[in-house]
């Protein structure tokens, strides 16, 4: 059997026997043994530090509306999973991971497209942006997401502005403004 045929299997066997609540010691070792290794990124870890629910609005077009977002550390560690406008028709996720040396972002947007964005480096600690890199569903003149902003202002309050690009390259920004759900 083929090592990524073997590493399926048991994740199926473990996630399975979990649910049975039966988990046998030696199959979660065996999981671990081919975990690529993340090099610390700055960036990263203070997008890591956004874990929890929010709660805010957004202001996009002179309007504002009441917004919600969460995130959550998944895969080992290893990634994090951003929800923005969980549960409405309009929600979308955001999954924030490390390529090598590089912190990516891949947007799975209510627009059906699939951007994916590069963290660009900056001087400031308290501001993560990303920057288009590629995206599928992304045809030469369909709309999409260009850019996103996070503006870090203590533990309990950031800022997302994300930048879309409309089918005639026409840019606009939606800004959101979070506070930590109590």
């Amino acid at each position: 059997m083929r090592p990524m045929k073997l590493v399926f299997l048991l994740a199926f066997f473990v996630t399975t026997a979990s649910v049975l609540g039966c988990v046998p010691q030696l199959a979660v070792p065996l999981l671990a043994e081919d975990k690529s290794a993340i090099a610390p990124n700055p960036s990263f870890d203070k997008m890591k530090t956004l874990d929890g629910a929010w709660v805010g609005n957004m202001l996009d077009g002179g309007k504002e509306y009441p917004a919600t977002t969460r995130f959550t550390m998944v895969s080992d560690g290893s990634a994090l999973m951003s929800w923005l406008g969980e549960g409405t028709p309009y929600e979308m996720v955001t999954i924030f991971h490390m390529d090598g040396p590089r912190l990516m972002a891949t947007h799975y947007c209510a627009a059906h497209n699939q951007p994916r964005m590069v963290a660009t480096p900056g001087g400031d600690p308290n501001r993560v942006a990303f920057k288009f890199k590629d995206g599928t569903n992304i045809g030469p003149n369909d709309g999409h997401m260009q850019e996103v902003v996070f503006i870090f202002d203590g533990p309990d309050h950031h800022i997302q502005e994300w930048t879309s690009m409309d089918n005639h390259g026409k840019l606009s920004t939606g800004r959101f403004d979070f506070r930590r759900k109590k």
